[in-house]
């Protein structure tokens, strides 16, 4: 079945890169935008970027009418990534491992501990001196990111233990995103990284392949992980933006005018994505607790930072580059220390 999904949504997806973009509508010709992600219709996610499909079709309609796929209708990441590299669809939402495989200038952000607060974490993301330049890195590969999104905080959740102390992760196998830096987190840690797509999460799980994966309390509701992980431990580890990117051939045909009704619409998905999170974060919590039983857990976080903390040197030294954006984290870090 697995392998079915997968063809047929590429399938699918081939498909729909032959179809002629644009429809008819009153007569005149209109110019299909596509965007595609992997969260369901209930994600804070799909509801920003329905936001943005509802407001794009009322201020363009006449030229332009956006259609969301979510639920990897599309593919999955690294497929919709490669479709809006050809122009094939026009927007997707990436994962930051992803994107670091394209730019090395996203390895910055799956640094584990990077961020102090939530508060340093926003503060970051929202500085365009910061992000200008990571986001525009891509454009040789034929997209360029136009907005973040929040993605939480990313702790460990398993099935048969929890994970208090870093030596609770020896021996197990965790699902990580497919990233270098995610693969040497988990050696640090002590932990075995299991790389592999999210779509393939469940699965691993249920069939004891993986012992846990790490991610955000919505993995455990929306994607039903809370149904075979009883555990969830707080030892808030990463919190890596997820990015929404476009075409860069498709951001560069458009209007001047075209291009700030676009820019508005790309801060409209961030401000309703983030206020939708908020609160599906705290409807998730609650749901794990009462409806699946997953047990809460709010280990020390000293040793897992301590353990992560060559890794930053590591990565520093492999990419001086990135010396300066780590720098300029650091300086929000002490504005907005952890306060809890």
């Amino acid at each position: 079945m697995k392998h079915f999904k997968k063809a047929s949504a590429l399938l699918l997806a081939a498909a729909m890169a032959c179809l002629p973009l644009t429809g008819c509508s009153s007569g005149e010709s209109v110019r299909i935008i596509r965007i595609g992600h992997n969260q369901s219709t209930n994600h804070p996610t799909h509801i920003a970027l329905t936001a943005f499909q509802d407001y794009i079709n009322e201020q363009l309609g006449d030229k332009y009418r956006v259609e969301v796929f979510p639920s990897e209708l599309l593919g999955s990441q690294t497929d919709m990534v490669q479709l809006t590299q050809t122009g094939a669809i026009d927007f997707c939402v990436a994962s930051n491992a992803i994107l670091e495989t394209f730019s090395k200038n996203y390895e910055i952000f799956n640094l584990p501990y990077l961020f102090a607060s939530t508060e340093a974490y926003h503060h970051v993301m929202d500085d365009e001196s910061i992000t200008g330049p990571i986001f525009n890195s891509t454009q040789k590969a034929g997209f360029t990111a136009v907005t973040w999104l929040d993605a939480g905080t990313r702790n460990f959740y398993t099935v048969d233990k929890p994970i208090n102390s870093p030596a609770d992760l020896r021996g197990l196998k965790i699902r990580v995103q497919q990233s270098p830096t995610n693969v040497e987190m988990m050696r640090l840690l002590g932990g075995s990284a299991t790389p592999m797509g999210f779509g393939d999460v469940y699965t691993a799980l249920q069939s004891k392949i993986i012992d846990g994966a790490e991610n955000n309390e919505m993995a455990l509701t929306d994607n039903g992980h809370g149904d075979v992980c009883k555990y969830y431990s707080y030892d808030m580890h990463q919190m890596v933006p997820d990015i929404l990117i476009g075409n860069l051939a498709f951001m560069e045909s458009l209007s001047e005018e075209e291009r700030a009704i676009f820019e508005e619409g790309f801060d409209l998905i961030n401000s309703v994505q983030r206020e939708e999170w908020e609160k599906a974060v705290a409807a998730a919590k609650e749901r794990a607790e009462t409806e699946q039983h997953v047990q809460f857990n709010y280990p020390d976080l000293e040793p897992f930072k301590e353990a992560c903390m060559p890794l930053h040197t590591s990565v520093l030294e492999g990419n001086p580059a990135l010396q300066s954006t780590y720098d300029a984290i650091q300086a929000y870090n002490a504005q907005y220390p952890q306060t809890e």
